[in-house]
């Protein structure tokens, strides 16, 4: 969290390619381990560095469709399990983009970024902006803001984590 409030993260990129379905994110001979086990294989195939190598708050840039296919949500507690800042992608499968925010996994959906990034370069990722700044080369690219409703629910955690106060405050 920034000084103005703003929810922006930075870390080093990593990247995988278009349409990644969530069986690639974990394997579904995993599912049944325990989250830290399912960790240590988070997208092994796709790039065999990244669960091994990445450093809490780094920043995974995908391609068109990620987390297609199944809606387990085992697969971005997963994502989440190996400390990724935030998942940034073309585009995501809806499934998947309802299942971060319900676990409180920062994602951004921003057309043109894999253009502008390189696995190991700096990013900024400003959600509540839109934008991403590849800080090692300079480049900035504007998306659409993530509403104000999921940002609420990213700094509470998830919607798993701010329901009990959202029912009690129902009542």
């Amino acid at each position: 969290m920034s000084a103005t409030g703003n929810l922006v993260l930075r870390g080093s990129c990593w990247t995988v390619g278009d349409y990644i379905p969530t069986d690639q994110i974990v394997k579904s001979a995993l599912v049944l381990a325990p989250l830290g086990e399912i960790a240590k294989h988070v997208l092994e195939d796709a790039n065999p560095r990244f669960a091994t190598e990445l450093m809490r708050g780094d920043v995974l840039v995908a391609g068109e469709h990620f987390g297609q296919s199944s809606g387990r949500a085992i697969a971005v507690k997963a994502l989440q399990a190996t400390g990724v800042g935030c998942v940034v992608a073309e585009s995501f499968s809806r499934t998947f983009y309802r299942n971060a925010f319900e676990i409180g996994l920062p994602i951004l959906e921003l057309r043109g970024v894999k253009a502008v990034v390189t696995e190991g370069d700096r990013l900024a990722v400003d959600l509540e902006a839109g934008t991403l700044v590849n800080e090692t080369t300079g480049a900035t690219l504007r998306g659409q803001p993530t509403s104000r409703f999921l940002l609420d629910m990213l700094r509470g955690g998830g919607l798993i984590a701010i329901a009990p106060g959202l029912i009690a405050g129902a009542l």
